[in-house]
């Protein structure tokens, strides 16, 4: 069944600056500018006024539906960013064979070596505005951090991804790289 109209609203809170131009979210805030698009969504996004986003959907089924509070958490993990930043702290883990993780290009490339002893050297490459580095306090941790909830997500998702065991048990060789905290830079005051 299909209702009407279905819509939802998002504040701007204070000291950023959002503009929405034919689907595309932009966000400006004290640590940088994000945006995103939603063109491939048929939802209207508006602003009524300066301080508020709104989302609907006209005559939408329960899927369509869906999409306009999905749109409304992007929106939301947009300002999070601008003014928090988003932070993943990944821990080396092994039984035997010591992980090295070194950091080069300036934080944009991590190249993983020693992994269950191979002398394969594992490279990967973060998604641009994301930088890596190893942490100062933990032995075998690395700190992933960005703006972007998607690129910092997807940035540990690869690191995490390149150790991945081949050929033997699972359950026995839990040797990798797994995200061990999810975070802000900035540590929100509440």
């Amino acid at each position: 069944m299909k209702e009407i109209n279905s819509f939802q609203l998002v504040k701007v809170p204070e000291g950023i600056d959002a503009s929405v131009k034919s689907g595309v979210v932009t966000v400006k805030g004290s640590r940088g500018t994000l945006s995103k698009s939603f063109k491939h969504l048929a939802l209207d996004i508006y602003m009524p006024d300066k301080k508020t986003i709104k989302v609907e959907r006209w005559f939408g089924k329960k899927k369509q539906l869906a999409a306009v509070r999905t749109v409304c958490s992007h929106i939301q993990n947009l300002f999070k960013g601008v003014t928090l930043g988003f932070q993943y702290k990944m821990r080396a883990v092994y039984a035997h064979f010591p992980i090295n993780c070194a950091i080069s290009e300036g934080g944009s490339l991590i190249e993983v070596r020693n992994f269950l002893g191979e002398k394969y050297i594992r490279k990967v490459r973060m998604a641009p505005g994301v930088t890596v580095e190893n942490s100062k306090g933990q032995k075998d941790e690395l700190v992933v951090s960005g703006n972007s909830i998607d690129a910092v997500s997807q940035s540990a998702a690869l690191i995490q991804q390149s150790t991945t065991v081949k050929n033997k048990d699972i359950r026995k060789f839990l040797d990798g790289l797994y995200v061990s905290e999810k975070g802000t830079v900035v540590a929100a005051e509440d």
